[in-house]
């Protein structure tokens, strides 16, 4: 009799002593009834998450901070790619553990190794959560001007681990995320550009008010960043030498600037062409002179 032949009967006579008694069949039955119970949950909530995962994406597109497409596809797989490869483990593990391997050593072993990674990549850890806020909580996006700290610009990266901006003069600014504890996000509403307008003690201040209104909306119909009709508020302040008007005007987010240098610019021209005098500081000397006696 060969080898072979005598391992398999060999083997058909252990499961026959030992698979084929009914107590066994219905324990292996029910075994393997878990192990697909355990892998069709683990399918239904990877499946619950991306339809979760989806609806969030759509909810961000729709939020006033919008979100480059290519970053949001980035941030979804990762976070299926996260919950997928969580939900995998636990399943593999319960399967080990219906089959009768011992997972208190397993489980153990994968603690104290993720306690010593914890331990040596706290910054880095505290970086990628952050990072995942600030997406998530559409606290700013690409394109838009913040200031971090005492760093201003505009957003040219959100990472994971790092936020890039550069600010108006060329530099560019490499900020952990971990360190981000407040952020002032200029482009989220519209701005008011405040422009304050001087005008001489002997000027008519109803005469000067009326002007401004006409050239500011003027300049509100030929400026397209200017998203409402500019309002003249009145006088300001009463200076030493000087009266001022105040004019402000709601503009698209952060071009405040570039609309109060326009605003500026128009206002100089036409109060000049209709003999509203801008006061300017001038001298004036006195020379006093002496009576001679006998003259």
């Amino acid at each position: 009799m060969s080898f072979e032949t005598q391992y398999f009967e060999d083997l058909m006579h252990w499961i026959r002593e030992h698979i084929s008694k009914p107590e066994i069949i219905a324990s292996l039955f029910w075994i393997i009834v878990k192990i697909v119970l355990i892998y069709i949950i683990a399918r239904v909530i990877i499946k619950i998450a991306d339809k979760t995962i989806a609806h969030m994406v759509v909810a961000r597109e729709k939020s006033p901070l919008k979100l480059d497409r290519r970053r949001s596809n980035t941030i979804s797989i990762l976070i299926h790619n996260l919950i997928a490869y969580t939900v995998n483990l636990v399943a593999i593990m319960l399967i080990l553990g219906q089959v009768g391997l011992n997972l208190g050593p397993l489980l153990a072993g994968a603690g104290v190794l993720g306690l010593a990674i914890g331990f040596g990549a706290q910054s880095l850890v505290k970086d990628v959560i952050t990072g995942f806020f600030i997406i998530f909580e559409d606290q700013f996006g690409v394109g838009d001007v913040i200031q971090i700290d005492q760093f201003k610009g505009t957003v040219e990266e959100i990472g994971i681990r790092v936020t890039r901006i550069k600010s108006w003069t060329g530099e560019v600014h490499i900020i952990p995320n971990g360190n981000i504890k407040q952020v002032t996000n200029f482009s989220t509403y519209n701005s008011i550009a405040v422009v304050d307008v001087s005008i001489a003690y002997d000027a008519d201040i109803d005469r000067a008010m009326a002007l401004l209104r006409e050239i500011v909306g003027e300049v509100h119909e030929r400026t397209e960043n200017i998203v409402k009709a500019p309002e003249v508020l009145g006088v300001q302040m009463i200076g030493n030498s000087e009266l001022k008007i105040r004019v402000i005007a709601e503009c698209k987010p952060n071009t405040q600037g570039e609309v109060g240098r326009i605003l500026n610019a128009e206002i100089k021209k036409y109060l000049d062409a209709n003999g509203i005098e801008i006061p300017y500081p001038k001298v004036v000397t006195y020379v006093k002179q002496e009576k001679v006696e006998g003259n």
